[in-house]
């Protein structure tokens, strides 16, 4: 079976979620360009979304439409290509809404498992519970006779464990998306012990047609990304422990954010990207790694003590942010949670007080915005942080701790076998959490 078979059917587990919607709009429109190739003439191909809620799936229809229409105009010199034979279409409108007419075709929203047992490729986005996943994947490998490959969104569980307990012999890869998967183009590709080396071969494939990068992780729980945000998670946290006695909970929480993003030249601080993910997801996650690594304590009592709280972070269905550690307003952060008094503090009551201890910033101090894309990056940064390497100040000297230990998690991923080289390990800070440089330079000796 080639690329262009295996692809003609192909199920989404979790389609209607925040990672599954992503992966079935790759998918479909991948299909719909296949489809519309000479060589697949009078071939089916289609995509069954696959979701508990139907509610849900209805959104997901929305949302899949209003994003191919966005693709379909950026290709419209193809798609004049495509239907140059085509007499009923003249416009570039006409030749954008027949496409996209045409990859909703493909689409078949369910509520039903029974929907996947009939593909060839089974994108599985759902909940990261070890349990489910298996009790799933088992369950389609039991009653679909082609034989079908999984691709797991797993962004912790071994792929070695999903593979063994769904009996699926090595028919399994992890196919890590970052979200939002229709935006970012980093792929973690994970092999079981014994992963079929074609499936391994269609993976670089399909990244490919679908405009991504992979970085190759080892199987080792939390792969790249996650080993080093989970870290950094539990280092920004203890450094709050440290700090609010002296200063505040609402203060130390503040310090770390703000030095995590505007001394690291990061798109954001470390607890607004935690709120980003959703202080469920990062606690879950932990519980899996803290389970497969028995030699380290992969714990954060910090975020369970904001879940005890009720407060999870994570995004509404359009993508606005809900408040976690910090309090948003139209996407900018206005308060932050306040464990003792189990309220929000607005930030105007401590910015200027708690800016003043942190003291002057580096004189050459950048935003990431302007960083990110220059030409002479690198000369930037190292200007930046020679300045900030000699400062004593609070912030200079928390942004230098902070720095030290994200290069020395980045370090033991390579020497603990969960990366294959330091190269690996920026890529993926860089590419997939748009890190301006890397965890592993020479910034901080």
């Amino acid at each position: 079976m080639n690329y262009n078979e295996r692809m003609q059917k192909v199920a989404v587990l979790g389609a209607a979620g925040k990672m599954g919607s992503g992966i079935l709009l790759l998918n479909a429109i991948e299909l719909a360009d296949l489809s519309l190739l000479p060589e697949n003439k009078g071939k089916t191909f289609v995509v069954y979304a696959i979701d508990v809620s139907e509610e849900a799936l209805s959104g997901l229809i929305r949302y899949v439409r209003a994003q191919v229409l966005k693709a379909a105009e950026k290709k419209i010199m193809w798609l004049r290509e495509v239907y140059k034979d085509r007499a009923d279409l003249i416009e570039n409108g006409q030749m954008i809404d027949e496409y996209i007419n045409h990859v909703m075709s493909l689409i078949r929203p369910s509520t039903l498992i029974e929907s996947a047992f009939n593909a060839n490729c089974i994108f599985e986005a759902i909940k990261e519970d070890p349990d489910l996943k298996v009790s799933i994947l088992k369950k389609i490998n039991e009653n679909n006779p082609n034989q079908p490959w999984f691709f797991t969104n797993t962004s912790s569980i071994p792929i070695q464990f999903l593979n063994e307990k769904a009996d699926l012999n090595g028919r399994i890869i992890g196919y890590h998306f970052y979200n939002p998967p229709a935006v970012q183009k980093l792929v973690e590709l994970i092999e079981a012990k014994n992963t079929l080396p074609e499936i391994r071969t269609f993976s670089f494939e399909l990244a490919k047609k679908l405009n991504k990068i992979i970085v190759e992780s080892n199987d080792v729980v939390g792969f790249i990304g996650n080993g080093h945000f989970m870290r950094d998670i539990i280092h920004a946290a203890s450094e709050v422990e440290r700090l609010k006695s002296q200063y505040g909970f609402v203060e130390a929480i503040y310090m770390i954010n703000k030095v995590s993003q505007e001394y690291l030249v990061r798109p954001m601080g470390i607890f607004q990207l935690i709120d980003y993910v959703g202080i469920d997801v990062c606690s879950y996650i932990m519980s899996v790694m803290n389970h497969y690594l028995p030699q380290e304590n992969i714990v954060c009592p910090l975020l369970n003590e904001m879940l005890a709280l009720g407060i999870k972070g994570g995004q509404y269905a359009d993508g606005s942010q809900k408040d976690g550690f910090l309090k948003y307003e139209k996407g900018k952060i206005t308060a932050i949670y306040n464990l003792d008094s189990k309220e929000y503090v607005a930030l105007e009551q401590i910015q200027a007080k708690v800016d003043a201890l942190l003291g002057e910033k580096p004189t050459a101090i950048v935003a990431w915005k302007s960083v990110v894309g220059a030409k002479n990056k690198e000369e930037i940064l190292q200007q930046f942080f020679a300045e900030l390497n000699k400062m004593n100040t609070l912030g200079a000297e928390l942004a230098k701790a902070y720095g030290s230990q994200s290069k020395a998690i980045g370090k033991y991923l390579v020497s603990s076998g969960v990366a294959k080289s330091e190269d690996d390990v920026n890529k993926v800070l860089m590419t997939g959490f748009f890190h301006a440089y890397g965890p592993i330079n020479n910034y901080f000796n």
